[in-house]
């Protein structure tokens, strides 16, 4: 039979798991309407592009003229399944769920064109397709694959995020160069700095990975929690308490250290505040990494 402490805890656990899936969900349902504003109500009907899927979405559906709802589905299907194989279970229901979200936006709102003028239509649909691509990140999805291919190349060839989604990106706008025009290309590629000068705004810790130091009583829980939940790599140090609340404290503890990337920062946060909301923990960007397990994890499916 459970006792108090152990239902107060399951309780807490609860709580924080409901809390943290209703804050995704507005975050994900806001970005989706904020990405369609930004799709409809500049960029498609002005036959501009962005980067990644996304552009490639508007780019088939610029030349085929099928309607971009169904068509962002299709581009985004393979990546999804990726995500499901290298990211999880969670994070792959909750990219499903944002961008069929996106198209069921797109499909049935219509949303009036905003402005003709080709550098507003350029930095402002940049401006709102970012907050959305920023705002579906921090509640834990994707509504464009582009990272999750990144991500897997990047283990696979040993190039940095930054570098495959750059390619990926002179590839496309090449497309839009040849299939469109060269001023269009050129447009879209100031759509791109907007969108991403947007997201690094909105998302904090944008950067390709993030460092987390980990201070807490319950340090043996969070460690495993690291290793069988999120499938990454700790490194313990043996430290001695300083100063607290109390005054001076020369206790003995374990510090624990872990990289991981900005898409898994938001699960890390809500498990560590389930076993212990009093954890001290210290964030900071990284720009690459070499070896360990962030460049090549088990797969770990949920």
């Amino acid at each position: 039979m459970a006792t108090k402490f152990e239902k107060a805890q399951a309780y807490r656990r609860w709580r924080i798991g409901l809390i943290k899936n209703i804050r995704d969900a507005i975050f994900i349902l806001i970005g989706v309407f904020s990405a369609a504003f930004g799709l409809e109500g500049f960029l498609l009907k002005n036959h501009f592009i962005d980067g990644g899927a996304t552009g490639v979405s508007l780019l088939l559906s610029g030349i085929t003229g099928w309607s971009l709802s169904i068509i962002i589905v299709l581009v985004n299907l393979p990546f999804i399944i990726m995500g499901n194989n290298h990211l999880g279970k969670v994070f792959a229901i909750k990219t499903c769920l944002a961008i069929m979200a996106l198209a069921l936006v797109l499909y049935f709102f219509d949303f009036p064109i905003v402005t003709n003028d080709k550098l507003l239509v350029a930095v402002f649909g940049g401006f709102f397709l970012g907050v959305g691509v920023g705002l579906s990140v921090r509640g834990g999805a994707v509504i464009d694959g582009t990272e999750v291919l990144a991500i897997y190349l990047s283990r696979k060839l040993g190039a940095t995020i930054g570098d495959v989604v750059f390619i990926i990106n002179v590839l496309i706008f090449s497309a839009a160069a040849y299939l469109l025009s060269i001023e269009t290309a050129l447009y879209s590629m100031i759509t791109y700095l907007a969108v991403s000068k947007t997201l690094d705004f909105i998302v904090e810790g944008i950067e390709e990975y993030m460092g987390v130091t980990i201070i807490s009583s319950h340090h043996e829980e969070i460690r495993m929690m690291i290793i069988h939940e999120l499938g990454r790599g700790v490194t313990i140090y043996s430290g001695k308490g300083g100063y607290g609340k109390r005054g001076e404290r020369k206790k003995e503890l374990e510090i624990l250290y872990t990289v991981i990337t900005r898409l898994e920062l938001n699960k890390i946060n809500t498990e560590i505040e389930k076993i212990d909301p009093n954890a001290f923990v210290v964030m900071h960007t990284i720009k690459d990494t070499r070896g360990g397990m962030i460049k090549k994890r088990p797969l770990v499916k949920k």
